[in-house]
């Protein structure tokens, strides 16, 4: 009986960093050291702009002391690319994946990175090469479709939380009226785990402002006046991404920045905060008015990894090695939610086709009706995916009698 060929596998990053993803590089790189089909393990530095200058790596010699180093370490170890993929490019693409002899190509990234598999994967179909494309899920605004939550938003949700309890206890110890800008285009899953470490009744974000609903500032500043007046103070959480009646992401209007995708450039400034800030300082008589943006500081930010996260970065790389090795010519792997009271996912393949390009966005259960917070069912969906957070301490305020 003979012996299969072995054939090589090139794996790649795509996209914005997270603080995960390279568990998924090195699960998958791990997982194909033990399979006998696999022979090199390139790997290509900055995406598919690597591939189509043949910037690769060895990765097959890396060290396993050196791989766990990599996977815990946040941001993409092989440099990342935001590129969409021509034509020609897919054409050039198989001639250097036919040269390397690559029979495995894996691209760990979003919904543009699986659509980059693809349009890769449909152009070797015509073309008759055999490979087998996967893409590995990665992206720390969850969208993601057929994915109960993905690689990276733990992680993210996390540095968010944790960010916005210290934000509130400080805006306690000296009160005003503070805003955070979070990352999240059109679903506003990051921006809404600025809630989940809310301890005590009058903890902040007290108020919570996401995509998916129409963003009112007639509105805004009525519930900033009336949360003020109650606490006299307001922490409040807004997505980079909301929108306005007809669609169109405010942010949108300061920005003339496209990516290859074609998507708005809405992070690296600070226009959003500002102009809510200005507009507080117009129509109210607060006096202590600030705003911060976080831009990337929630995507590669060391100490605060989700463990659960992490963990599970880890393993949808590995399925994916195994998956493809078992014969599976392309596809997704998916994190699905097990039912039941008990947090527990299985991994499982879908076509690329299902979670390429387009996002999924936050389910209305986890908005409440003013468009202006979440739901505990949001807190009970995402806590177990971001793990348990402090508890900050506070006095009892017993006041002195003479």
């Amino acid at each position: 009986m003979s012996v299969a060929k072995k054939q090589n596998m090139l794996i790649a990053q795509s996209g914005g960093p997270s603080m995960v993803i390279n568990q998924s590089l090195v699960g998958a790189v791990i997982e194909a050291k033990k399979q006998a089909s696999i022979g090199r393990i390139f790997g290509s530095l900055h995406g598919i702009q690597g591939i189509l200058e043949e910037d690769l790596i060895d990765l097959r010699k890396e060290s396993v002391t050196t791989l766990e180093a990599v996977a815990a370490t946040p941001s993409s170890g092989l440099g990342t690319v935001r590129k969409k993929p021509t034509a020609e490019d897919c054409t050039r693409i198989f001639e250097i994946l036919r040269a390397y002899d690559v029979g495995y190509f894996f691209y760990v990234g979003g919904n543009d990175s699986a659509e980059t598999v693809h349009i890769i994967n449909q152009e070797a179909i015509r073309a008759k090469h055999p490979i087998h494309c996967f893409h590995i899920p990665k992206t720390i605004d969850n969208d993601l479709r057929s994915n109960d939550h993905t690689p990276g938003f733990g992680s993210a949700a996390r540095f968010v939380a944790l960010a916005l309890q210290g934000v509130n206890l400080d805006n306690r110890a000296l009160p005003g009226v503070h805003i955070s800008v979070i990352m999240g285009r059109h679903a506003g899953f990051l921006t809404a785990a600025a809630a989940l470490g809310r301890v005590y009744e009058d903890d902040g974000p007290h108020l919570v402002y996401l995509p998916e609903k129409p963003f009112s500032m007639t509105q805004f500043v009525k519930d900033v006046k009336a949360v003020y007046k109650k606490y006299g103070r307001c922490l409040i959480a807004v997505s980079e991404g909301i929108q306005d009646s007809k669609g169109v992401a405010i942010a949108a209007k300061f920005s003339k920045e496209v990516d290859s995708h074609g998507n708005v450039q809405l992070s690296g400034t600070g226009a959003l905060g500002d102009l809510l800030v200005a507009q507080l300082k117009a129509k109210t008589s607060i006096g202590r008015l600030r705003a911060d943006t976080f831009g990337y500081l929630q995507r590669s930010f060391f100490g605060c990894t989700s463990v659960v996260d992490a963990r599970e970065a880890r393993a949808v790389g590995s399925v994916a090695v195994k998956t493809a090795c078992k014969g599976v010519k392309s596809g997704s792997i998916a994190i699905k939610r097990k039912p039941g009271k008990a947090y527990k996912v299985s991994f499982e393949r879908v076509p690329l086709k299902a979670v390429a390009r387009d996002a999924r966005e936050m389910p209305n259960t986890f908005i409440n009706k003013a468009g202006n917070d979440v739901t505990q069912a949001f807190v009970d969906y995402a806590a177990p995916i971001v793990g348990k957070l402090p508890k900050p301490g506070r006095f009892k305020g017993v006041k002195v009698k003479k």
